[in-house]
């Protein structure tokens, strides 16, 4: 039987607020639950309709038609590493949750070793977010951190910045090397010009046939963008 106080717990972790203040991130439906289960993240309670009842489940749950099963997981915090080994994405304010969730699914998709998001990108373990990365989000590293900065240590360290420009070079003409960090940036802006004075290399998806869109949304590019990395090997 849940408490009052319990099913107040979960339900504030819809918001960003209390997900910080109490460290705890909600994760819904079986897939995903049981993936949570399997990863190396801490599962603080899990929660099944056949016990709590439908309408207990109800109020807990951040969908619009709950899930059987829902489970309470602690954030990970995860500094900056101190060895940047392999093919990072760094992303400079993307606020579309939609956006962050499919960009993480990609990063597994393509095995990139790291995510690092500047401090005003929307939070990972938004609702949304968590299942848009369709359980990607427990098996890769998510970092938040100054962009910038980061951007400094990989050019320190001999590796290069990687940003995607509508004024860049063609992507598919480049010299793109295996190791190094790719900046994704914003739906509306791009890359902001603090970050874009830290990239080495400034790469451009062409379109072609005489395409009359502005640009490419943010997801998509970085599925293009790792794809032709990875492809390059």
């Amino acid at each position: 039987m849940l408490t009052n106080n319990e099913i107040k717990t979960i339900r504030s972790l819809k918001d960003k607020k209390f997900r910080d203040e109490l460290g705890l991130f909600v994760v819904e439906g079986e897939k995903m639950v049981s993936e949570a289960l399997d990863s190396a993240l801490e599962v603080s309670a899990v929660y099944r309709m056949e016990e709590i009842g439908a309408a207990a489940m109800a109020k807990i749950s951040h969908l619009t038609t709950p899930s059987p099963v829902l489970a309470v997981v602690r954030i990970p915090s995860d500094p900056v590493p101190e060895s940047l080994e392999g093919l990072s994405v760094a992303l400079d304010s993307v606020r579309d949750p939609g956006n962050m969730g499919t960009i993480i699914r990609l990063a597994d998709w393509f095995d990139a070793s790291f995510i690092f998001c500047s401090p005003d990108c929307v939070d990972p373990y938004n609702p949304k977010v968590v299942q848009a990365t369709m359980g990607a989000i427990f098996r890769k590293k998510i970092i938040h951190c100054d962009i910038p900065q980061l951007c400094r240590r990989y050019k320190a360290g001999g590796k290069p910045v990687y940003g995607t420009f509508l004024d860049g070079d063609d992507i598919y003409r480049s010299r793109l090397e295996s190791e190094g960090l790719i900046v994704m940036g914003n739906e509306s802006n791009g890359i902001s010009p603090a970050v874009a004075a830290e990239v080495d290399a400034r790469l451009l998806i062409p379109s072609f046939g005489g395409s009359g869109a502005e640009s490419l949304n943010v997801a998509v590019a970085t599925a293009i963008t790792l794809s032709e990395f990875k492809r390059r090997g």
